[in-house]
């Protein structure tokens, strides 16, 4: 017998309440992580999925950022628990493969310093992925991120505390992925003002 489909209640919030405009959320902590798996089934619940697992965020659903952190930003160990079903915002790189080719996942971020003041103004990240060896992605991607500090960071910025990441994997099986990620785990939401 089907379940009756139960309407979404609406929610009205009278004008005369209180309320709060906010502005853009700030990621704020994050953790990195790294993961590869292999599947003779498929990859998006075969090869990707056990990646996923290996990196210990499988249970989360992924959504992926583009490549800035904010100066807030922190790195922190990765908890040692996370609500199955969550959302996790990450930015990541992935590579998919097919049995006996090579696929490489890599990261590199780096901070931004003010010349003058030296206060941090945040964090520039290039994703790279491919059949390359680690040491091609490496040189790949440390050009990469002196590019886009080139062009436009460093008249005013140092580019300092550069990390890479990398991940590798040639698959046994039909399929391989490997994946490299910065999961963050909480914002900071600014309060523009209180609103009548």
């Amino acid at each position: 017998m089907n379940q009756p489909i139960m309407e979404t209640p609406q929610i009205q919030v009278p004008l005369q309440q209180k309320s709060l405009l906010m502005g853009q959320r700030i990621p704020k902590d994050f953790f990195v992580t790294t993961g590869a798996g292999e599947s003779d089934i498929t990859i998006h619940a075969g090869s990707y999925h056990l990646a996923l697992k290996q990196a210990g965020i499988e249970m989360c659903n992924i959504i992926s950022y583009s490549s800035i952190l904010p100066a807030i930003a922190t790195e922190i160990k990765k908890p040692d628990s996370l609500v199955h079903g969550s959302v996790m915002e990450v930015i990541n790189a992935v590579a998919h493969t097919e049995q006996g080719k090579r696929a490489t996942a890599a990261i590199i971020h780096g901070w931004l310093y003010h010349k003058k003041t030296g206060e941090k103004y945040g964090g520039l990240v290039c994703e790279e992925t491919g059949d390359h060896s680690t040491e091609e992605i490496e040189v790949q991607l440390h050009q990469s991120l002196n590019e886009l500090y080139i062009n436009g960071f460093s008249q005013d910025y140092d580019l300092r505390e550069i990390k890479l990441i990398t991940k590798t994997i040639t698959p046994k099986k039909r399929f391989g992925t490997a994946i490299v990620a910065l999961c963050f785990v909480n914002y900071v939401l600014p309060i523009i003002k209180e609103m009548n």
